[in-house]
């Protein structure tokens, strides 16, 4: 006698592998919703930039963060805010989210669109998102100094931070001078 699962088995088999070992992406906010959020009843302009060797290289020396910043995902507003989108790897996954600053340099919003790992996503509250707002350039933007850790999602936490302060360079290296 040769034995056949049933599909109903082979159902129940697949569904435990999803809840018990992998975690599907989860959009939180699309683009659109983001701009809204950040920029509530503003009209925001697709600004994609040419961004130089030198300037890439004062990014990562800055932030630490190796992944290219895509150019693509940059938008202004009428009176020069900016809003850009960018991503950071987490533990293992890639943590999408959302910058907007104002004309004065300053951060006015952190949303986090994407988040993937099954823990860590602790850097998705108001709270620890709050730290970086009126932020500037000038501001050290590094964890456990002016940003705190989160206990639990450290690199979550600490790429966050990184990726914002690669944004801030950006803005004081290239942005800032667009008006």
């Amino acid at each position: 006698m040769v034995w056949k699962p049933s599909s109903l088995l082979a159902g129940i088999s697949i569904l435990g592998m999803t809840v018990s070992g992998q975690i599907v992406a989860r959009t939180y906010v699309s683009t659109e919703e983001v701009k809204q959020i950040i920029f509530p009843g503003e009209l925001l302009t697709h600004y994609p930039i040419k961004i130089s060797k030198e300037i890439a290289v004062e990014m990562k020396k800055q932030s630490s963060v190796s992944h290219a910043l895509d150019p693509d995902k940059i938008w202004k507003t009428a009176h020069g805010a900016w809003l850009v989108i960018d991503e950071v790897v987490g533990k293992h996954e890639m943590i999408k989210y959302a910058l907007g600053i104002n004309q004065r340099g300053q951060i006015v919003g952190l949303e986090i669109m994407e988040y993937n790992e099954s823990y860590g996503y602790e850097v998705m509250e108001k709270k620890w998102r709050g730290q970086f707002l009126n932020k500037t350039s000038k501001d050290q933007i590094k964890l456990n100094h002016d940003i705190e850790n989160i206990t639990g999602a450290t690199l979550s936490s600490k790429h966050v931070t990184d990726g914002v302060k690669r944004i801030m360079v950006l803005y004081q290296t290239t942005l800032v001078a667009v008006r």
